[in-house]
């Protein structure tokens, strides 16, 4: 960037989560396997946190880079809150009305037990400030998800 005069910005997303989301992602392959009556993983037998982010947070801190324009910068883009995978469980099994058959699992080679995304350079450059909570966002995807695959 400095070498060769180009803008450049770099934005670290934290477990994107929310309507056409990746369907490789937890709450996505949750919900699928859930409707289906088919057994979950959950690796490390539960004991895995995540910086999970809603869509609509992650949208506002990409709009909010590009307007800003900075010249060479790079930006977490978390909800600064590391949540119990079984908490996200549990909202996704009563937004569903279905109990989850899971299969508890050692640790996964190469994963990690905990993310959580330092937002503090995003809020002071960005004025970036997630709103969605993860109950929240997680009603709002069950609700995109039986629409679109026009589930239950």
């Amino acid at each position: 960037s400095h070498l060769y005069k180009i803008s450049s910005i770099g934005l670290r997303f934290f477990t994107v989560y929310g309507p056409w989301g990746r369907p490789d992602m937890a709450t996505f392959i949750f919900t699928k396997n859930i409707l289906n009556g088919k057994p979950i993983n959950i690796f490390n037998y539960g004991k895995m946190k995540r910086d999970f982010t809603y869509v609509d947070d992650i949208i506002s801190g990409t709009k909010a880079a590009l307007d800003k324009n900075y010249f060479c910068e790079i930006f977490n883009l978390g909800n600064h809150k590391s949540e119990n995978l079984m908490d996200m469980l549990s909202i996704l099994e009563k937004e569903l009305e279905i109990k989850a058959k899971i299969d508890f699992l050692p640790m996964q080679s190469g994963d990690i037990k905990e993310t959580l995304a330092d937002i503090s350079h995003s809020k002071k450059l960005l004025g970036f400030s997630p709103n969605v909570k993860l109950k929240d966002g997680i009603s709002k995807f069950v609700d995109w998800y039986i629409n679109f695959y026009k589930t239950k």
